[in-house]
């Protein structure tokens, strides 16, 4: 049963990352730094975090995708290297969108209970990155509970 469960969770992961992909490769197509500088030209630096590290979610999105369509794919089901997997989508790409390393924006924790979105950026960012983190939030709230348990699991498993 837990082998089931996994498998579920390995190809709703790679449809979910594989939609990260897209919107945020999207977004990263047409936005500029000229274009966001014009809101503030002072946070020119913070626009560039921005930037990057949308690119680096988008670059582990699609690696960590590809990784679950090879999984899901083979024969035999990979119990260990899905388990694996699933913890690293959860520490890659989850956790860095709600709380990046480079604290470019933060997750509002009482966002749950006041009804807005729970990125909250430093600076005044465009309606353009507004709408590209609102389309996405939803899913990645929903994700991070389903790979919550099968994470903390894992590591209690390892410990």
């Amino acid at each position: 049963m837990a082998h089931m469960n996994v498998k579920a969770q390995v190809d709703q992961a790679g449809v979910f990352l594989s939609k990260v992909a897209t919107e945020m490769n999207g977004f990263l197509n047409e936005a500029t730094l000229s274009s966001m500088k014009r809101l503030n030209p002072e946070a020119e630096a913070y626009y560039c975090d921005i930037l990057n590290t949308l690119r680096k979610l988008a670059v582990y999105s699609e690696d960590a995708a590809a990784v679950c369509r090879k999984i899901s794919q083979q024969q035999t089901f990979p119990q260990q290297a899905a388990q694996q997997t699933l913890h690293r989508i959860y520490h890659q790409c989850i956790e860095e969108f709600f709380t990046p390393k480079k604290d470019t924006w933060y997750e509002d924790s009482r966002s749950a209970y006041t009804g807005k979105n729970s990125i909250v950026f430093h600076h005044e960012v465009s309606a353009e990155i507004k709408r590209l983190f609102s389309s996405l939030e939803k899913d990645f709230l929903v994700m991070r509970e389903e790979l919550e348990y099968t994470t903390s699991h894992q590591q209690m498993k390892m410990v």
